[in-house]
């Protein structure tokens, strides 16, 4: 058995911003991916994932939900003839490797399911999102199911609120200097309790304040300048927003790379942000010269993501 594969993904801009409904926007990243395989003998990260799909399993059987259903009798042998998630997305790193493996188990057990190639209405692309947040709460506490859809769908996608999101056309690569990386912080993180962090800053008044007139507002300017094709405007609101999450975001930061991020701004040679909820794994970078970024950072490992 093997299955179609599913990419990892890349929240390009809105990490925590989306939690509070403003916009966000996810591409895929396909130098990352998985499939479910099997195999008789299972030993080591297969063994692990064998084991891990069996409690996903229990979890799945237990939800109570009107939106979707399983067949969980195909699933369970499944399991029990040795069935795993085969992947090559590290594990919190930011770019969805819980979320790829919903969207593969969707993809194969769920009764009545949602494909890809019918007309995807923003009813349908709600009900799909729903379904993923459930599954996917599993894996990290609560989930926005941003992930998993973006995996299925293999499509970039715009979030405009909870309510409203679409597929999304973003400009082709060209090849020009400017370019989207990862940096590898080579530092596990953990998304819980990363947003139980923000999630507690938020009862503060000022950094509420801060989100939606800050944060949130050069994150929708980004959006709107990358859509665009703006790419002037594009890294002058990147660096506004780097400086807003360096002065905000810090304990979301490995403290190894706050100096890192700060020599960004002060050179303009590349500007970091967060790849989904930090505390390490990838920090995302963007730049207007990945010579110049790729020499300044030239002790890390960086990964291309998209050219300008």
């Amino acid at each position: 058995m093997k299955g179609p594969l599913f990419y990892a993904k890349i929240l390009l801009f809105g990490e925590y911003g989306i939690i509070k409904d403003s916009k966000g926007l996810a591409i895929p990243f396909s130098s990352y991916k998985g499939a479910l395989k099997s195999a008789r003998n299972l030993t080591g990260e297969a063994k692990k994932s064998n084991e891990s799909l069996a409690n996903f399993y229990t979890y799945l059987a237990n939800l109570n939900s009107n939106t979707v259903s399983f067949d969980l009798d195909s699933l369970k042998n499944d399991i029990d003839d040795g069935m795993y998630f085969d992947s090559s997305i590290p594990q919190g790193y930011g770019v969805g490797s819980s979320g790829a493996l919903v969207a593969s188990i969707y993809d194969k057990y769920a009764n009545n399911k949602i494909t890809v190639l019918e007309n995807l209405t923003r009813d349908k692309l709600l009900t799909l999102k729903q379904v993923f947040s459930l599954m996917e709460s599993f894996f990290h506490g609560k989930s926005s199911g941003l992930d998993p859809l973006n995996s299925y769908l293999s499509l970039p996608i715009l979030i405009n609120s909870k309510e409203h999101i679409e597929p999304a056309g973003i400009p082709s690569q060209k090849e020009g200097k400017g370019a989207v990386f990862l940096l590898d912080s080579e530092q596990i993180g953990e998304t819980e309790p990363m947003v139980n962090i923000f999630m507690n800053k938020m009862k503060n008044e000022g950094f509420r304040k801060m989100v939606s007139e800050e944060f949130a507002t050069h994150t929708d300017a980004c959006i709107e300048d990358f859509l665009q094709g703006n790419v002037k405007s594009l890294f002058g609101n990147v660096k506004k927003l780097s400086k807003v999450v360096l002065a905000n975001f810090k304990p979301m930061i490995p403290s190894a790379f706050h100096k890192v991020w700060e020599q960004g701004i002060q050179t303009n040679d590349y500007y970091l942000k967060l790849c989904g909820s930090g505390g390490g794994g990838y920090i995302l970078g963007f730049t207007e010269d990945y010579e110049k970024a790729k020499n300044s950072l030239k002790d890390y490992k960086l990964e291309l993501v998209y050219r300008f």
